[in-house]
């Protein structure tokens, strides 16, 4: 069935819509888990990686609302998931295309039913998008059942506290300690049709699962470390006991400042042992230095971030999940800014003029892409040399 023709009968089987706390509605069809709810609403403007933001556990508590009109039209696959399940509240699309590609496993829309996630097709996003960007992030109310009107969706929007404030870290993370990939079959086989010989690991790594994407263990292996992942609540005597090279704090959702109990357990391991941050584990670290963090009106998400590094003036393009950032005037003067937004002049990158850390804002991994940053592992084995 053409695409046309499928959008049209949706439209008029499955009316829904998503109604914001100032009072906006935006009206479409349901294409996905049919389930009312509410979260923060946020816009990403990658052109490709649908299934990689949909799996990014940095998305719970959130309507993620895609820029790109066009989405679907690659499927989905077992490759390319960041983690186990969706975390996202709901998915907000243009136009959601059937799949047409040789790597496609499943369509879109079941993967949504699949993992119990409400999506929202026929929306104008771009438009949705601009009073994103005019008013700041909005909470939200995606309509999919059918049994509410817009102003109790409204009113259901203003009422929902939001995210500022909340550890839910606590509910993406492991439940348990494991080694990641011990076998090396998830890396040496990812994207490849024979299987990709992988380097002997030189160093060990403790990661701090805040809402690790999987790519990020992935590239740390592909530098040749070992990545033993632990959940967020893991004390630093207990990452002490482990003996390991390094620790890395992997990326995560919400508000960092909530996550008092990590940021303690990583204030008493610093100078204990090298450190690389990423996302959420940048703001951590800087929140365990001593500096601050504050909410970005809109924030930044998607894979077109210029981002320059001081020292040597480069420019990388890059991927961005975040909507907390670090307050520059609240660091410490061992704490140097290495990484700059060209964008917006935010912090995006920090390291110690003492101590063996650094830390960036952006996510290196490059799933869905770029990889302009891949450089940045290498560096963190280095760094425990």
């Amino acid at each position: 069935m053409a695409s046309e023709d499928w959008n049209w009968r949706r439209q008029r089987e499955k009316k829904a819509f998503l109604a914001l706390e100032d009072g906006t509605v935006y009206h479409g069809c349901s294409v996905g888990f049919a389930q009312d709810r509410v979260g923060e609403v946020v816009f990403n403007t990658s052109m490709t990686g649908y299934q990689e933001i949909l799996t990014d556990p940095s998305y719970n508590g959130q309507f993620v609302v895609m820029t790109n009109p066009e989405i679907g039209n690659t499927g989905v696959n077992q490759d390319d998931a960041e983690s186990a399940k969706l975390f996202l509240e709901g998915f907000i699309v243009r136009q959601l295309n059937a799949p047409s590609n040789w790597r496609s496993q499943g369509s879109l829309e079941d993967y949504l039913i699949r993992h119990q996630i409400p999506a929202l097709a026929g929306v104008d996003t771009r438009a949705l998008t601009l009073a994103l960007r005019r008013r700041g992030t909005l909470r939200g109310c995606l309509s999919v059942e059918g049994k509410m009107d817009a102003a109790a969706a409204v009113d259901k929007a203003r009422q929902w506290p939001g995210l500022d404030g909340v550890d839910l870290a606590c509910q993406v993370t492991a439940d348990s300690a494991f080694e990641w990939d011990a076998d090396g079959d998830k890396t040496s086989t990812w994207g490849m049709q024979e299987p990709l010989p992988l380097p002997k690991p030189e160093r060990t790594v403790v990661a701090y699962d805040f809402g690790i994407k999987w790519n990020l263990a992935r590239r740390l292996r592909l530098a040749a470390i070992r990545v033993r992942v632990v959940p967020a609540g893991t004390t630093a005597r207990e990452i002490m006991a482990m003996r390991p090279d390094g620790l890395f704090l992997s990326n995560g959702p919400a508000d960092p400042a909530a996550l008092k109990y990590a940021i303690d357990n990583i204030r008493s391991l610093i100078g204990r042992l090298p450190m690389m941050g990423v996302c959420m584990g940048h703001q951590l670290l800087a929140l365990a230095l001593g500096g601050g963090t504050y909410r970005l009106k809109f924030g930044h998400h998607g894979a077109n971030h210029p981002v320059q590094e001081l020292r040597t003036g480069k420019v990388a393009i890059t991927a961005q999940n975040h909507n907390f950032c670090v307050d520059a005037a609240s660091l410490p003067s061992d704490v140097a800014v290495s990484h700059v937004n060209l964008n917006d002049q935010t912090v995006e990158g920090l390291e110690h003029r003492r101590e063996p850390l650094f830390s960036v804002q952006y996510h290196p991994e490059a799933a869905p892409g770029p990889r302009d940053s891949l450089a940045l592992f290498n560096r963190f084995r280095k760094l425990m040399q």
